[in-house]
């Protein structure tokens, strides 16, 4: 095996969220895609904190990859064809193993639209059918939007593609060259169909947007804040000892608690109260408007009262 370019021990990963958020400017793609070593077995990109540009080439979030004795397994795709490509170069200044299989956790822009890359190669795409059906529904949309902020070129040769047989189940376990994989779903939480990926034996659990460290978790329309809650949840039960977020630097349980699970265990318990007193929207608005907690997340003042307003409006349609 080749030399990772970073090698993070889990018991300093702490060290990684100590650093004000905001001194992480937009960073461009070659950078992103520098591995990061978590395990002797698992790395993960470290994405922008920012939102997507021409810059990041819309790698604005965190995916990984695990070396096993009979391949890669990568952990969702990326944002484009081009990107998908460069992710490969990436996973092979760590290993000549050829990548064999991409887990989608999630049906974001950014965690699939790889896959058409991959496929070719001879990867084989795994997602659970609820995943699948949700990256369906919302392809052409994102698609478009990344045409507008990335521009065509960025995105040549980027078809979006599902798993070409998804698993009609809410869980799924593979074991790939001595690693095992657990693939969960517990609730919807920033798209319907998003899921958690467990590795038992590495202590790591790849959780998606249901975590976001160093920036505010974000909910929108079609996001379910209480299913945030159960999935947080699970990955508590589960206990491992890194949380790789879907945005941010990887960190133990602790500091995911901190920065996001507190965050959508509150923003749920105080919206359903305000909800159940007959309280407006503005009230609501209002009366949660400033968490001092939270102040120091990226984007807090761009995102917190949105995310209540969404909140509220979520739980009252599901009252």
């Amino acid at each position: 095996m080749k030399t990772p370019h970073q090698w993070i021990p889990a018991f300093l990963l702490l060290s990684l969220v100590a650093a004000p958020a905001a001194a992480d400017a937009d960073r461009p793609i070659e950078e992103i895609l520098e591995p990061i070593a978590l395990t002797d077995r698992v790395y993960y990109f470290y994405g922008s904190l920012e939102a997507r540009s021409p810059l990041n080439q819309g790698m604005n979030n965190n995916t990984g990859f695990v070396v096993t004795d009979d391949g890669v397994v990568l952990v969702d795709s990326g944002p484009s064809h081009r990107v998908a490509e460069m992710i490969a170069d990436a996973v092979a200044t760590v290993t000549d193993a050829p990548i064999t299989h991409v887990i989608n956790i999630g049906s974001q822009d950014h965690r699939w639209l790889g896959n058409g890359w991959f496929l070719e190669q001879g990867a084989e795409i795994v997602a659970l059918e609820r995943t699948a059906r949700t990256q369906e529904q919302y392809a052409e949309s994102h698609m478009n939007r990344s045409l507008r902020v990335l521009g065509e070129e960025a995105m040549a040769g980027t078809e979006p593609t599902v798993a070409p047989e998804p698993i009609d189940a809410d869980s799924h376990s593979l074991e790939v060259g001595g690693v095992e994989f657990e693939m969960m779903y517990v609730a919807d939480a920033h798209f319907p169909g998003d899921i958690l990926l467990h590795l038992p034996g590495e202590e790591v659990v790849f959780a998606g947007d249901v975590v976001y460290v160093e920036r505010i978790v974000g909910i929108h329309s079609w996001s379910d804040p209480k299913g945030k809650v159960e999935n947080f949840e699970r990955i508590e039960a589960l206990d491992p000892e890194i949380v790789v977020p879907g945005h941010g630097a990887a960190v133990d349980v602790e500091t995911a608690r901190r920065e996001a699970g507190d965050y959508l265990e509150r923003l749920v318990t105080e919206v359903r109260a305000g909800l159940e007193d007959w309280e407006t929207l503005d009230d609501t608005v209002e009366r949660l408007a400033d968490w001092p907690d939270f102040e120091h997340l990226l984007h807090y003042d761009q995102w917190h009262r949105r995310n209540v307003n969404q909140t509220y409006l979520i739980l009252e349609a599901g009252m």
